[in-house]
């Protein structure tokens, strides 16, 4: 089978000749790399990170997967079940990744950023730190982590404390002793808020935009990924939106969760005006004093390699059909969020938009 060591050659003058440049090699680019071992196709994958396990390697101590381990598994193979957890944790997660990279050999390069991707005649220009590949296809996986989002708040840079963002955060002894607001209304605010208010030698104040919504103590990721599912299917057969995940509400209510919240730990405050010297205002005038504001409010996808090709549009997407880049039929993009797939930014989703790719890829290579 051609490619199936995941080979690439090299050309002295334009340096190495591939058929697919993965870019980012965490799950997405993982099951990408699966499926083009599949079609029998010459791939690379770049990867920033100097071991594997993408950014699962950065999350908090007390984060669990909200799916069970035979739920959570990219294409081929099932991640194993962690002893004593029925939603495995951050740590089981790398080692799984790990675990997968090396279990099918994929062509990974760690420690090699990808920097920028040109047209180049009839193949893309792949430029890294470390080298240049030309490629007659990319696929881009690099996710959204390494792009944290803090709104334009008033205040901000005044606040004498500490600012940091979900990709910072880490357990809550961190803060010990201190006065902490946590802002944002979604699963990473709900979590770490609950995580320092368990604590209990944390002060913490968590402030949310809307009201939070929380899930039904029953849902896990296996109705979300339903959820979105049934919606993609839905829009793509031209019937009415499902409203997906977003139906169902904002917060999964995994066991920390539910435990904070019945002991009436998670009472959110609307969100605050600006930011002072000393804390917070709030809409009524009201101050309070903050040591650290912890920032959970999302992320951007991290696509500043494909600037060249001129791409993008509002909130940094670019414009895709399936998982095809409108703009550039070479280009395909993968776990994003739902414009690249229905729940393609989770394990268990980024099998199917893998798939996708790596067969239209096929197609195009063996014109």
């Amino acid at each position: 089978m051609r490619g199936s060591l995941g080979s690439h050659r090299s050309n002295p003058d334009s340096g190495s000749v591939t058929d697919v440049v993965v870019v980012g090699g965490g799950q997405a680019g993982l099951a990408a790399g699966y499926h083009l071992r599949r079609q029998g196709l010459d791939f690379v994958i770049l990867d920033a990170e100097a071991s594997p396990g993408g950014a699962w390697q950065y999350m908090w101590d007390s984060l669990h997967l909200f799916s069970p381990a035979d739920h959570s598994s990219l294409p081929g193979r099932l991640m194993p079940a962690q002893p004593g957890n029925t939603y495995p944790d951050a740590g089981h997660v790398v080692e799984y990744l790990a675990d997968y990279e090396k279990r099918y050999d994929l062509p990974v390069q760690h420690g090699t950023r990808a920097e920028a991707v040109h047209r180049d005649g009839d193949r893309l220009l792949v430029e890294a730190d470390s080298g240049t590949w030309r490629a007659k296809a990319v696929i881009s996986a690099t996710g959204t982590w390494s792009r944290p989002f803090v709104p334009a708040i008033p205040g901000r840079g005044i606040f004498a404390g500490r600012q940091l963002h979900t990709v910072n955060y880490r357990r809550p002894a961190d803060f010990a002793g201190q006065r902490v607001i946590v802002v944002g209304g979604g699963n990473s605010g709900a979590q770490i808020a609950a995580d320092l208010a368990l604590d209990g030698d944390v002060d913490v104040t968590w402030t949310t935009q809307r009201a939070p919504r929380f899930l039904a103590d029953d849902i896990d990721g296996r109705a979300l990924f339903d959820a979105a599912t049934a919606r993609r299917r839905a829009l793509d057969a031209g019937r009415g939106d499902t409203g997906g995940v977003a139906s169902l509400g904002d917060i999964v209510a995994v066991p920390p969760i539910r435990t904070a919240r019945d002991a009436g730990l998670l009472q959110a405050r609307p969100m605050f005006s600006r930011l002072t010297a000393t804390g917070v205002q709030w809409a009524d005038d009201s101050r309070s004093d903050a040591d650290a504001i912890i920032w959970c409010t999302g992320f951007r996808p991290a696509l500043a390699h494909l600037a060249p090709l001129g791409l993008r549009g509002p909130r940094g997407h670019v414009a895709t059909s399936g998982t095809q880049a409108v703009g550039e039929a070479r280009l395909h993009l993968l776990g994003y969020g739902d414009w690249t797939g229905p729940a393609s930014a989770t394990l268990i989703g980024a099998g199917r938009p893998a798939r996708e790719a790596a067969h239209q890829i096929a197609r195009r290579v063996s014109r």
